[in-house]
């Protein structure tokens, strides 16, 4: 897929290059994928990717692994297309990589991902001090998410959103980048000047859910660690982060512009899977044309 309309910030981003191929490919093949339809619309049939892929090849084109060890890296490495991902970048070495793959569910919907095998919300190195900062350039795809859906977005349009092991259907970390439901938005706006910079939980539910909300500052970019901040501010134990979900989207305050943090926690026994996701709205509805 080509997209235009790059950002500054997507423009300077220099490309992946002397990234040992086979050692990606064989990191990708690692991946597990589930065996349903996921919600990046790939469909994994066999599961265990890395144990099944050479015995059963045709099996395996259809994961997100696949598409990440025979396109999206390779691409970008022999001829600077990373298609069907928009980008692939690079900014420290290659624990840092990531890309931005345009999901089959939605109008303008965008993915962020990393390039190391991070299975999701889970996963320790997320709260390191030098860990990733995957938020800042999913906020940047939001331009992206305008373009493609071709509509006029404001910093409240849009969501980026985790979901929880249990709300998930891939075991590789993905942001979701898209509109914000309606009702969600403006409830947050209304309640925004009440939002400080340490957890409160919302004052009232949303899709069934009690949420906890904290204030993060920024404008274009995310500075602070958001998974850091649930795990030690909430005081999550860390065999239990994969049980949290999360959704940063825009904010004006009285002082300036950044966004809200929303948090929840899963419970399967009650049939509550943990996904904030379910805050957005894919076909990003009632929004004015560009």
């Amino acid at each position: 897929m080509e997209i235009t309309n790059d950002t500054e910030a997507d423009r300077a981003a220099p490309a992946l290059t002397g990234a040992p191929e086979a050692l990606l490919i064989t990191l990708a093949a690692r991946l597990v994928a589930p065996t349903q339809n996921s919600d990046l619309g790939f469909v994994d049939p066999v599961g265990a990717v890395g144990t099944t892929a050479a015995a059963n090849p045709s099996q395996w084109s259809g994961t997100l692994a696949y598409r990440w060890s025979k396109k999206f890296v390779p691409g970008q490495m022999r001829s600077g297309d990373p298609s069907p991902c928009a980008l692939v970048l690079i900014a420290d070495g290659r624990e840092h990589d990531y890309a931005l793959l345009k999901d089959r569910v939605g109008a303008g919907q965008f993915l962020v991902m990393p390039a190391i095998l991070i299975p999701g919300i889970e996963d320790p190195r997320l709260g390191d001090a030098d860990a990733t900062n995957y938020f800042t350039p999913a906020w940047h795809a939001r331009h992206r998410v305008a373009t493609q859906s071709g509509l006029r977005l404001e910093r409240e349009d849009v969501g980026i959103a985790v979901n929880s092991l249990y709300g998930r259907t891939q075991d590789l970390l993905h942001l979701h980048v898209d509109c914000m439901r309606q009702d969600v938005r403006d409830t947050l706006k209304a309640l925004a000047p009440r939002i400080e910079r340490t957890w409160s939980p919302l004052p009232q539910r949303r899709a069934g859910h009690a949420y906890h909300a904290i204030r993060i500052d920024g404008d274009n970019s995310v500075e602070a660690n958001l998974f850091h901040l649930v795990r030690d501010a909430l005081r999550v134990r860390r065999q239990d982060m994969g049980r949290w979900t999360i959704l940063l989207t825009g904010a004006r305050f009285t002082d300036g512009p950044g966004f809200i943090l929303l948090a929840d926690s899963a419970d399967p026994a009650h049939d509550e899977q943990g996904s904030a996701e379910i805050l957005m709205d894919h076909q990003c509805e009632g929004r004015a044309p560009a």
